[in-house]
């Protein structure tokens, strides 16, 4: 369990708390680059860390994000007019650009220098592989741009996702590195899930519902290992690298592409789930991304505010029937609605002082340590890690080994990212 305190430190990334000030260290995704699909196209609400911005692609396609409502009247600039080089608000007509610099004040005299007195504040938003990433930190601390693999590997190998997430994001997160419910709630899809099926690791899954945790520091954060028997002295190895403060992966199955998340906090009650799934060494097949878009394996299907279809004002569409079948250990169809749905059953920050947790939650108490150290060390003037290039060169592995020898030694270089070598997977 955690105390009060600690729950909120770890829960709240609004401006100014210690874990908002952390998340402000990294590059994060807030948006999809397909909502910003051509230039002067309508501009687009942004909520990140507590903080409501427009975002929008000006006429040269540059991207801009910046405070949402216009500094004359507070109007929000969904409204405006994105024209010739800005966004024009459709109150008054001031007119923005990309930097959230005021260049029209038309109310102004023509020889007023009004306008270079307003400024709404702006952060830098670009884009990498499916995403626009923002920095929302000390520009004088502004880390390289982001070099995860999934965003740096040929065009047609990669496909981002996202969904809205009704709970904090902390326990968001906290499902994305506990792989013992795999045996459980998702179960049922193992088998069934396009994006799953036919691997052997998935036998070893259903056949040891005991798991065995060990978790190590790595550089940018933790690796989580999960150990299951497999063939006569040889464990299955399944690890998970979660890298500060929100990024995990998905342990590989078969020649299936690699997936991993993003969980970024809207507010503290919200998180948008960023899905990916990418192969290093070959294109997605069209078969594959027919199955992502129709909300297969860690997607989900969703309506064009990326809801979930499948949400708590329906209970998920829960099929008892389904469920008693043995279709699903749920009864809630989709992996990645499976977990929505727990997680948020939680409530939208869950009690962590009520909490009884066991061996196999090692992964989720090595994290919060670390991100509580993390984010206090930055108060007193420690910079984190997690935002450096060499800490995003990283990959899920699957591997049996034999069982005298330490997962850590076992996967040597399989969990560094090489452009072209093909991921450790069973």
């Amino acid at each position: 369990m955690l105390r009060t305190e600690i729950n909120e430190l770890l829960t709240q990334t609004g401006p100014g708390t210690p874990m908002g000030e952390l998340f402000r260290r990294y590059w994060q995704p807030v948006l999809l680059a397909e909502e910003l699909p051509e230039n002067d196209c309508p501009p687009v609400r942004a909520k990140i860390l507590s903080e409501r911005l427009i975002a929008f692609r000006d006429s040269e396609g540059r991207y801009g994000l910046m405070d949402e409502f216009c500094a004359h009247r507070g109007v929000s600039l969904w409204f405006a007019r994105n024209e010739q080089g800005g966004l024009r608000c459709p109150y008054h007509g001031w007119k923005y650009d990309v930097t959230g610099q005021a260049i029209e004040v038309p109310s102004e005299p023509e020889t007023s220098n009004f306008c270079a007195n307003v400024k709404l504040k702006s952060y830098p938003m670009v884009k990498l592989g499916d995403v626009l990433w923002a920095y929302l930190g000390d520009p004088e601390k502004q880390p390289p741009l982001p070099e995860w693999e999934f965003v740096t590997v040929p065009e047609g190998h990669a496909f981002t996702s996202k969904r809205l997430q009704e709970c904090n994001w902390l326990q968001a997160l906290e499902g994305g590195i506990d792989s013992s419910h795999v045996s459980f709630l998702h179960s049922g899809n193992l088998d069934s899930d396009p994006l799953f099926k036919g691997s052997k690791g998935n036998q070893y899954n259903k056949g040891d519902l005991k798991p065995f945790f060990e978790v190590v520091d790595y550089e940018g954060g933790l690796l989580i290992g999960a150990r299951r028997n497999a063939e006569e002295n040889h464990y299955y190895w399944r690890v998970t690298p979660w890298v500060l403060p929100n990024f995990t992966m998905v342990p590989p199955r078969g020649d299936h592409p690699v997936h991993g998340h993003f969980w970024v906090p809207i507010d503290d009650e919200h998180c948008w789930a960023y899905s990916f799934d990418y192969h290093p060494t070959r294109h997605l097949t069209d078969v594959e991304v027919a199955a992502m878009r129709a909300g297969m394996g860690v997607h989900s299907e969703n309506d064009a505010a990326y809801r979930p279809v499948a949400n708590k004002d329906n209970d998920y569409l829960m099929d008892r029937e389904a469920q008693r079948r043995g279709e699903t250990f749920s009864g809630i169809r989709g992996i990645a609605l499976q977990d929505s749905s727990i997680q948020e059953s939680m409530g939208p920050i869950v009690d962590r002082t009520k909490e009884r947790l066991v061996a196999t939650d090692a992964g989720i108490i090595k994290a919060r340590q670390k991100l509580r150290k993390s984010a206090l060390a930055l108060q007193e003037g420690v910079e984190p890690v997690g935002n450096r290039p060499q800490d995003q060169k990283v990959r899920s592995v699957a591997i049996v080994l034999p069982a005298d020898q330490a997962f850590v030694e076992g996967i040597g270089e399989a969990m560094i990212a090489k452009p072209g070598v093909p991921q450790t997977t069973v």
